[in-house]
């Protein structure tokens, strides 16, 4: 009988809510946030504040300062741009698909973007405003040159050059006192021997469509940059660039993931 009312008051007591075990409330699990991937980037000094360039790849840039951010032919097959800061200035060298890239355009314009392109991208966009080679003009601050890119040498089979005189741009920023020479696709032609003032230069490599280090050797030793970016270089070795200007001791040759 003692043993049954043992048993009788065990049961009460675990049926009882206040004393019954529950277990613990299972913790929220919050999808995981997409995150942007790290890019190399190099900090230029200039007048009054940093120049911060970040290497996408191949011919993709990114130039920020002061809160500005500049994007330079981005192409989504080498990033996620929704990931990356907006562009305050789009800027588009030509019209070949690694560099005019709707994709990755559509995602980083905002209402108040500004685009700049060369005269033939107007024949495919109309939000923005035309550089033809030799214009010049202030946006947003930033001072923007046009100068001439194509090819002499390198040329398809029916003898049309890759880059046809007159069609794609190279641009020059003036950013804080610092000038910043970005040639897009261009072979070493006589206009850009003429250059001056070049604190930073990112000159293609890409044969056959640019130049061989031979070209990027020339056109360096007559602009002079203080810093040369070999960029846009595919499968090119960069050790010839950096052996050919060996003995240029004013130009710093840096080598990034460009290729």
């Amino acid at each position: 009988m003692t043993h049954f009312i043992t048993l009788i008051i065990m049961l009460v007591v675990m049926a009882s809510p206040t004393m019954a075990q529950t277990e613990p409330p299972s913790p929220t699990v919050l999808p995981a946030q997409p995150m942007a991937p790290a890019f190399e980037s190099d900090v230029i000094k200039g007048d009054k504040g940093d120049i911060k360039l970040t290497f996408i790849g191949h011919a993709s840039l990114i130039i920020e300062h002061s809160g500005r951010v500049i994007h330079v032919d981005p192409w989504s097959k080498l990033a996620d741009y929704s990931q990356l800061p907006k562009a305050d200035l789009l800027i588009l060298t030509h019209e070949h698909q690694d560099h005019l890239d709707t994709v990755a355009i559509d995602l980083l314009k905002k209402p108040d973007t500004s685009v700049v392109y060369p005269e033939f991208i107007s024949q495919q966009r109309d939000d923005g405003k035309v550089f033809k080679n030799g214009d010049s003009g202030e946006i947003d601050g930033i001072q923007i040159e046009a100068v001439p890119a194509y090819n002499i040498m390198h040329k398809r089979e029916n003898g049309e050059p890759y880059h046809p005189k007159g069609r794609g741009n190279g641009y020059i920023f003036t950013i804080d006192g610092r000038r910043i020479y970005v040639a897009g696709d261009t072979e070493n032609v006589p206009e850009l021997k003429e250059l001056k003032n070049i604190d930073v230069a990112f000159l293609p490599m890409n044969l056959p469509y640019t130049m061989t280090p031979e070209m990027v050797a020339d056109l360096a030793t007559a602009i002079k940059p203080k810093i040369l970016y070999p960029y846009h270089f595919g499968e090119t070795d960069t050790s010839i660039i950096v052996n050919l200007l060996k003995e240029q001791k004013d130009i710093e040759v840096r080598i990034r993931k460009l290729k």
